[in-house]
Order: structure tokens, then sequence, then C-alpha cells
């Protein structure tokens, strides 16, 4: 069970509102963003962040920002997260291969120098202590703009929060998430672990 149970959609208008944003990205309102309205003020900045780092402002697409949430997520353990980032990937229309395959990408023929250099950017970033190095910084700058790490170094700050928040809540994972994960993360041992309550 979650460790606060998540509030009907319909708790607060503004937040139903703003989380029609996740019908595009999700097919769904996440539990997360239902459990955080039991504070409004919360559930609604966190929408309006999400929707400032995932816009699209140069060429990091909107498949590349969910696989570096992916290997953020990953990097933290949240299989609540991991499984929200590669459905999301799926649905912004990430090639096939990367997708089969996102656990290989630093060798995986499906991801380019560009991509790699972007993901190997979300491992340091993610993990404690931070690992971002001058040669972290040197690859990114082969690739990779300043707008663009920013909107890079978005997702993985806001996926840090979302790793917390619902690793700490044991947020309950909704079918559709658990569906995608269980396709391409399934074979390498994904499962819902503390994730697995009542499906919304």
């Amino acid at each position: 069970m979650p460790l606060v149970n998540p509030l009907p959609p319909e708790h607060d208008v503004e937040t139903r509102k703003l989380a029609e944003f996740f019908n595009e990205t999700l097919g769904f309102c996440p539990n997360s963003i239902l459990t955080m309205q039991h504070r409004p003020a919360i559930s609604k900045a966190f929408i309006e962040l999400n929707k400032a780092v995932m816009d699209n402002k140069g060429r990091v697409t909107s498949a590349l920002k969910r696989m570096i949430a992916w290997v953020s997520s990953n990097a933290t353990g949240c299989r609540y997260c991991q499984a929200h980032a590669i459905r999301a990937a799926e649905r912004y229309g990430a090639e096939q291969e990367q997708l089969d395959n996102i656990w290989e990408y630093q060798t995986h023929p499906a991801f380019s120098d560009a991509e790699r250099a972007a993901l190997d950017f979300s491992l340091a970033a993610s993990q404690v202590p931070n690992q971002v190095s001058d040669s972290i910084k040197t690859e990114l700058y082969e690739y990779w703009n300043e707008g663009e790490i920013v909107e890079m170094l978005g997702v993985i700050a806001l996926f840090g929060y979302l790793n917390r928040w619902n690793d700490s809540m044991g947020t309950s994972i909704e079918a559709g998430a658990v569906e995608s994960a269980e396709q391409y993360l399934g074979k390498h041992g994904w499962e819902r672990g503390k994730h697995d309550g009542h499906l919304y």
C-alpha cells in the first residue's frame, strides 16, 4: 500500500485541468499527481514544471527526453518512474530498437553518439555522489549546446524529484505503465516491487 493514498481526479479542479497534459504523455493521470494534490499548490507547481522541462526548444527530442528520464530512474532504482519513462518514450516515437535495447544504449547501434553522450550525462548526474566529470562535460559539448544541456539537466532534476517522491511514497503503478514496462523492461527483471497496489 502507498504511504499516502491518491485522491480522486476531481478533488482539485485546477489540478485536474492541468493534468490533461499527461493524457498525451502517458494516456492517464499519474497516481503521483493524485497524491500530490493533498496539497494542490504542490500538484499544480509540479505539473507546470513538468510542462516547462518537457517543452522542446532545440534538438533534444521528446523521445530522447524520456530516454534520459529512464536512464536517470534506472540509476536511482525507481521502478514506477522507469515504467512511466519507457511508456512516454514509446508514445513520443522512440525507435523500436531503442526501446527494446535501452539497457544497452552505450553499445547498441540503435543509439547515436550524441544520444549516448546525453544518456551518459543522465547516468552520471543521477548517481550519489554525483559523477558528472570533465570527461562527461567534454563528451556533451561535442554534440550539444548550453541550452540543450540545460534541457537535459532539467529532465534529470525533474526525475530526481519524481524518483524520491514515488519510491518513498510507494505510489501504486497504473495498468498502462505496467504494460509498457513489462514489454520493454521485463526481460531485464523489471517488476512492480513496492508499487504493486491498486491499479487506477
